[in-house]
């Protein structure tokens, strides 16, 4: 699954802070608190479960999933995986920095607010209009970790985030048939990866943990067909009789589906494509 993971409509009333000691501009900034500030424990215990749904994300996120606002579920928790003795920060700022640098999250490197600190640990807030969209929590002096480093953290989906930083990644934001961005962990799309030589094909993800599946549009077969795809891509059909319109839309495509969602169905202006159905599993190195 591609995932990826709030250039802000953060905050009525920024100001911006010098570039400081983090190393990224305006990583942090300053702001007008939250109406309902995150109240609970800087630290709370988390547990890794070998599965993609939003419990397991919550369960990996200790107190930073707890300090999320999202409209939907979370997306993305992260669970302790400590720096080393060389790479804790001076600073809490510097800590932050460093989660950035460790786990390239994808997601905006700026405009950040201390909406918690205690001694050890303090806790960043990514607001937009207002509620944490993104949360992380650094702490100082881990064991065998000197200095300050990211300790937990946590996102909502992408699709809450401002179209201003969404509209610069690799993913595609639908909408629902009602025309709100619908979440990422229930549709998306993205082109395919040039590392794999597969840019010129595309993808379309569909629901999340067992009831994901993916979908690909390849008009130029540069992709395995025979192993990758349960059946060749047609970019020229009839829409059969028993698909229904979803209401998701990207632009000029609508996505059909059939009862048995063997099949991606998209409309365009030009007619109907077929993508089928990505085998679960297969990917290039």
């Amino acid at each position: 699954m591609h995932r990826g993971l709030v250039a802000v409509t953060v905050l009525a009333a920024v100001t911006a802070v010098a570039c400081g000691d983090g190393g990224r501009q305006d990583l942090v900034v300053e702001g007008t608190p939250p109406a309902a500030p995150y109240r609970g424990p800087l630290y709370v215990p988390t547990e890794f479960r070998d599965e993609n749904t939003p419990e397991a994300e919550r369960a990996a996120s200790g107190a930073a999933g707890r300090a999320l606002e999202c409209d939907g579920e979370i997306y993305q928790g992260d669970g302790p995986d400590g720096w080393s003795r060389r790479d804790g920060g001076a600073t809490p700022e510097e800590g932050l920095n460093l989660w950035f640098d460790m786990f390239e999250p994808g997601l905006p490197e700026q405009g950040y607010r201390v909406e918690r600190e205690e001694a050890d640990r303090v806790l960043y807030s990514y607001d937009v209009g207002g509620r944490t969209k993104v949360a992380v929590v650094v702490a100082k002096d881990q064991k065998e970790r000197p200095g300050w480093g990211p300790e937990t953290s946590a996102s909502c989906d992408p699709a809450e985030l401002p179209a201003s930083f969404t509209n610069h990644q690799s993913y595609e934001i639908w909408t629902d048939r009602a025309g709100r961005r619908a979440p990422v962990a229930e549709i998306s799309s993205y082109p395919g990866a040039e590392h794999c030589d597969w840019q010129r094909a595309h993808f379309l993800h569909l629901g999340r943990g067992q009831d994901e599946r993916s979908y690909a549009r390849d008009p130029d077969g540069v992709l395995d067909a025979d192993v990758m795809l349960t059946a060749p891509y047609d970019g020229d059909v009839r829409m059969p009789a028993g698909a229904h319109d979803t209401g998701y839309r990207y632009g000029e495509r609508q996505l059909w589906l059939t009862d048995d969602r063997s099949t991606a169905y998209v409309r365009t202006h030009d007619g109907v494509e077929a993508w089928p159905l990505v085998k679960q599993g297969l990917g290039c190195r």
